[in-house]
């Protein structure tokens, strides 16, 4: 049992309170994943920019700080918790192979121009409190908590999964058919970093949507090739899409206002959104893509 959530905003006059509204989404969904959290916050900024989220462990930040800018120029880093938020012109390829051959304890989270990601072991309202969340803004916002159930409780294994440029997917429930699925990926080029998996369905979307095929085209295509019982909330730069599989015994609701739309597993994550008592409140049919954003 896991908890996820996402909020896609219509009106950009609550882009300011879009961490404070997820900061109390994740809070009410600890009880369904008290093991771990994370959340990822899309924002537009500068379409030059590369914005690389990084776990650096134990690693001491002014060190990292000292030796990353020898061998990437003109880069500006963050630091929040064990977290830092490289900004970069490089392109990501050269960047990911400067970090994963010089700094080996140093996990990607994330990349893109638009996503942060961050995520880390403990209770949600800790981690929520930690990344400090509440001062974020942005356009769009995902998060999960998380129950362990078939791999170990570390930062690497939670959610949510980017395997892709600014693209990431949180999961409540079980995939099947991932050992085999990840074989397939990886002869295709896909790299992963945990035995989790949700990281092999966040491969599957990446591949898909790298060979030009839609975000809800992509989803629909994975009802047949991802096996298991699930609720995917999947984010792109744009917006985000959701989906139950058929069976549909993984829970989900749906808040939509002329200001936003919420999803989470529980309406209880959604209850101090502002007007929320006036919204169209649904929960997602089994086998169909909802999207939001011009997938």
């Amino acid at each position: 049992m896991c908890g996820i959530v996402g909020i896609y905003l219509k009106n950009k006059k609550f882009e300011k309170s879009l961490g404070k509204m997820l900061s109390g989404m994740l809070n009410n969904m600890e009880s369904r994943g008290p093991d771990s959290a994370g959340f990822a916050i899309y924002k537009d900024e500068s379409k030059k920019l590369y914005k690389f989220s990084l776990c650096i462990n134990d690693l001491n930040f002014n060190s990292f700080k000292k030796e990353i800018t020898k061998k990437i120029k003109k880069a500006r880093l963050t630091q929040i918790s064990d977290h830092v938020i490289l900004k970069t012109l490089e392109q990501p390829k050269k960047v990911i192979e400067i970090i994963n051959s010089n700094f080996p304890k140093v996990s990607i989270v994330g990349y893109g121009r638009s996503i942060e990601i961050f995520k880390q072991v403990g209770n949600p309202k800790d981690v929520v409190k930690k990344f400090k969340l509440d001062s974020f803004s942005g356009t769009h916002g995902i998060g999960h908590t998380r129950m362990a159930t078939e791999s170990a409780i570390t930062t690497d294994g939670s959610h949510p999964y980017s395997t892709g440029e600014d693209e990431c997917l949180v999961h409540n429930g079980s995939l099947s058919n991932h050992n085999n699925l990840r074989r397939e990926l990886t002869k295709k080029g896909s790299v992963f970093d945990s035995e989790n998996d949700t990281e092999v369905a966040a491969g599957y979307v990446s591949n898909s949507l790298s060979n030009n095929k839609s975000l809800k085209d992509t989803l629909t295509s994975g009802l047949k090739d991802l096996d298991g019982f699930y609720t995917f909330i999947t984010g792109t730069r744009k917006g985000f899409a959701v989906v139950r599989d058929e069976i549909a015994c993984k829970p989900a609701v749906i808040a939509e206002t002329k200001n936003y739309v919420a999803i989470a597993s529980e309406f209880q994550a959604m209850a101090h959104l502002p007007d929320v008592n006036n919204a169209k409140i649904f929960e997602p049919e089994p086998g169909i893509v909802y999207s939001w954003g011009n997938q």
